[in-house]
C-alpha cells in the first residue's frame, strides 16, 4: 500500500452562509493540495464533519472531489460508525472502485470491549472489497482500541492494511511499531506527533493542518521517511504554534479559520460545533500572515 505512505489530508467540508456545502471551495482546496505535494486525500473523516453530513451530501462531495482530482491523487473514503450493520450496508451500497481504501473509525459511544472492536472490524473486513484503514481516536470515541487488538486484526485479515492511530499516546505508537506485521502501516492521526512517529518507523500522517500548508507539511513528512531528522524538525518547529491553535477549541473550526485566512473557504461549521472565537481567529490570522 505505497499509495498510503506520506501525507494524506483529512479534507474539511466547506459550507456557505446557508450551511449548504460549498462545492467550489471544496474543489479549490483539493486543487491547492494537488498542486502542493499532498500524497493522498481523505473524504468524510472527522474533519469533514461526517456526522452532520447527509447521505446525499456525502455522495455529492465524493463527486466533486473525484471530478476535481481527476485521478491525480489516491482517495480514501470514511465509512465507519457504531452500528456495524449500517456500516456494512454502506460499504455494500457504495461504489468504491475509485478509492484506494476506506477509513473506518472505531465504534464510538457504545464503548465496546476489545473483543467487540475485533468482531466489528472482522465483520467489516469480510464484506469490504478494498483495503481498510482502522481509525483509533479514543478522545472522540470514549474507548481506546489497544495495540494488541489492532495487531490481531492486522494479522488475521489481509485487507486490513493500516491504522490511523490518533490517541496522542507516543508509547502506544511505539508498541504498534514494535510488533506490527512487516507490511502493515502505522499512520499518525496526531499532527503534533506525526514527525516523531514517522522517524520511528511510521508511514506518515493523515493530517488536519497539512491541507492548509501542504508543501511544507508534506516536505517535513518526506524528510522523516528519509530519516533526515534535523532538517525535518526545522519544519516541525514552524508548525508547533499553529498546531496547538487549530485544536485549542474544536476541530474543524480551527482549521477552517486558517483556510478562511488563506481565502480557501469560510470558517462556517454545523451545529453542535461553532466557529472559532474572535480571539482565536485573531491569533490564527497573525500566525498565517507571519508564515
Amino acid at each position: 500500500m505505497s499509495t498510503l505512505i506520506g501525507t494524506g489530508v483529512a479534507l474539511v467540508t466547506p459550507f456557505k452562509d446557508d450551511l449548504s456545502v460549498d462545492h467550489e471551495a471544496l474543489s479549490n482546496i483539493v486543487k491547492f493540495n494537488i498542486d502542493n505535494d499532498t500524497n493522498y486525500l481523505v473524504i468524510s473523516g472527522t474533519t469533514g464533519e461526517s456526522v452532520t453530513i447527509s447521505k446525499q451530501e456525502k455522495l455529492d462531495i465524493i463527486t466533486t472531489v473525484k471530478k476535481t482530482n481527476a485521478g491525480k491523487l489516491p482517495l480514501v473514503l470514511g465509512i465507519g460508525g457504531n452500528n456495524t450493520t449500517a456500516v456494512i450496508d454502506e460499504i455494500k451500497n457504495t461504489d468504491l472502485s475509485d478509492f484506494a481504501a476506506i477509513l473506518s473509525v472505531a465504534p464510538y459511544y457504545s464503548k465496546p470491549t476489545q473483543e467487540g472492536f475485533y468482531q466489528h472490524f472482522r465483520a467489516i473486513s469480510q464484506v469490504c472489497p478494498i483495503p481498510i484503514i482502522l481509525y483509533n481516536v479514543p478522545g472522540r470515541t470514549a474507548k481506546n482500541m489497544l495495540p494488541e487488538t489492532t495487531l490481531r486484526l492486522a494479522k488475521d485479515f489481509d485487507n486490513i492494511v493500516a491504522v490511523k492511530e490518533a490517541g496522542n499516546n507516543q508509547q502506544q505508537y511505539l508498541e504498534l511499531l514494535k510488533d506490527k506485521p512487516k507490511d502493515f502501516l502505522i499512520i499518525s492521526g496526531d499532527d503534533d506527533l506525526a514527525l516523531g512517529v514517522t522517524l520511528a518507523g511510521g508511514s506518515g500522517v493523515i493530517s488536519v493542518l497539512g491541507q492548509a500548508f501542504p508543501k511544507d507539511f508534506s516536505r517535513m513528512i518526506q524528510l522523516g521517511l528519509e530519516g533526515k531528522a534535523a532538517e525535518a524538525y526545522q519544519l516541525h518547529k514552524r508548525f508547533i504554534k499553529i498546531t496547538n491553535l487549530i485544536f485549542e477549541e474544536n476541530n474543524p473550526a480551527g482549521i477552517k479559520a486558517v483556510l478562511e485566512t488563506l481565502n480557501l473557504c469560510k470558517d462556517i461549521v454545523r451545529l453542535p460545533l461553532v466557529p472559532a472565537t474572535k480571539d482565536l481567529k485573531h491569533r490564527i490570522n497573525n500566525y498565517v500572515e507571519q508564515y
